[in-house]
């Protein structure tokens, strides 16, 4: 009997591609906002989707957060290595190795005051349609979103918002 082993080939940054993270607002089953993200890769790294997938699950499994299982708390576990900062009208999530930040517009940011946290959904499914400057209808991201294909290749992480104090 052979067998083979799995190649686990080593986290380059470049392999991400371009990250882009998105903040948003939509209304939650209790009637108020609620803050989401979502950060997910163009897919243009070398080497095109399949690898910027591959750096993606390997760069969330790293960081503790397991793809398509279930929601992580962020707050029940303050050893996570995943924060998010939330200063100047931006969101900014950190994980080892990566800091990525967006604009967050004045009903996220309204809603993360109020709720104390954000709700991230980080993908291993590229979007190579959703590049930075280009205008996204929210019909588009509901579609991207809430696929069975963007979620199950997705950790949930609720993230508790932290500022920096003057």
């Amino acid at each position: 009997m052979t067998s083979t082993s799995a190649e686990t080939r080593p986290f380059r940054l470049a392999d991400l591609g371009t990250l882009v993270v998105l903040a948003w607002s939509g209304e939650a089953t209790d009637g108020t906002d609620m803050p989401y993200l979502l950060a997910y890769s163009l897919g243009d790294a070398e080497g095109g989707g399949a690898t910027t997938s591959a750096a993606v699950e390997r760069l969330l499994e790293h960081s503790g957060l397991p793809i398509g299982g279930d929601l992580v708390d962020g707050a029940a576990r303050p050893s996570l290595p995943v924060t998010l900062l939330v200063q100047s009208g931006q969101a900014v999530v950190t994980l080892p190795q990566l800091n990525a930040q967006c604009p967050a517009p004045p009903e996220w940011l309204a809603a993360v005051a109020q709720r104390g946290y954000a709700y991230l959904v980080f993908t291993a499914r590229p979007w190579p349609e959703a590049r930075p400057g280009m205008p996204l209808t929210p019909r588009q991201l509901a579609a991207f979103i809430g696929a069975e294909e963007t979620l199950s290749a997705a950790a949930h992480v609720v993230l508790p918002a932290r500022s920096l104090r003057g």
